[in-house]
């Protein structure tokens, strides 16, 4: 069960893995996916042992505060990790879009192969703001530390088979990497409500509720349908036009 549930719920960091490491150099982009996700598994465990012993700390807030019925939240260290990890996703989404409808984004500096270490870092970062969803809702299924983390293990590894099948595949239909970005988009507004319903926000008497894992789903299948519509009915005008 826990194998599944770290599956499922690590599609999106999946997904953000392999966009990620083409920020890399070619001949590294392998090294760099196994190494992330490999640095990133010993972290989550280092990550589960934290929260199994201060979860208490974790979730009780350290900031709260009230505007005037503008805005008031309270924020805790859970709250404060995913709404970072979120902001960080719809911006690096917003990001690569726009350089791919800018005329000149080839001769953009942002564009040029980044070092291996620096996508190391961000993919282990962001594999930890993903990491705190799967972790606990591990916990709510079992207490018992070794049956987490063997599990952790093996989703890990898991990904690291899946990040190569999922990266050639992108590499291989470029195509896809618009669809592919744009889920990373749905992926941040999820992050972001999230972490804004942890942080009990409100914005002008309006409290932030997050966006569900069966909404999340849904949208990504609107998306991929019409994406498989759009590019089907382009080569029936194509083949009209000929």
């Amino acid at each position: 069960m826990l194998i599944l549930l770290q599956a499922v719920l690590g599609f999106d960091n999946l997904l953000y893995i392999s966009l990620e490491s083409k920020k890399a150099p070619v001949e590294k982009r392998s090294f760099v996916r196994k190494t992330g996700i490999g640095v990133a598994i010993v972290l989550r465990i280092v990550l589960l042992f934290f929260l199994v012993s201060l979860i208490e700390k974790v979730q009780n807030p350290f900031w709260t505060f009230d505007v005037n019925g503008v805005a008031k939240g309270s924020f805790n260290f859970h709250s404060v990790i995913v709404l970072i990890g979120g902001a960080f996703i719809l911006y690096t989404a917003m990001k690569e879009i726009w350089h791919m409808i800018s005329i000149d984004h080839e001769e953009k500096e942002d564009n040029k192969p980044r070092s291996a270490t620096n996508v190391i870092v961000w993919i282990v970062l962001m594999n930890l703001v993903f990491s705190f969803d799967s972790i606990l809702s591990a916990m709510a299924l079992t207490d018992v530390f070794w049956v987490m983390a063997v599990a952790i293990i093996i989703s890990g590894l898991l990904m690291i088979w899946l990040a190569e099948s999922v990266s050639t595949f992108l590499h291989k239909n470029r195509m896809y990497e618009v669809l592919g970005l744009f889920i990373l988009f749905v992926v941040g507004i999820m992050l972001v409500t999230e972490g804004g319903e942890l942080a009990h926000l409100e914005l002008f008497g309006n409290e932030i509720i997050h966006m569900s894992k069966t909404t999340f789903y849904f949208v990504i299948a609107v998306l991929v349908l019409t994406d498989i519509v759009q590019t089907r009915y382009q080569k029936k005008l194509s083949k009209e036009l000929h």
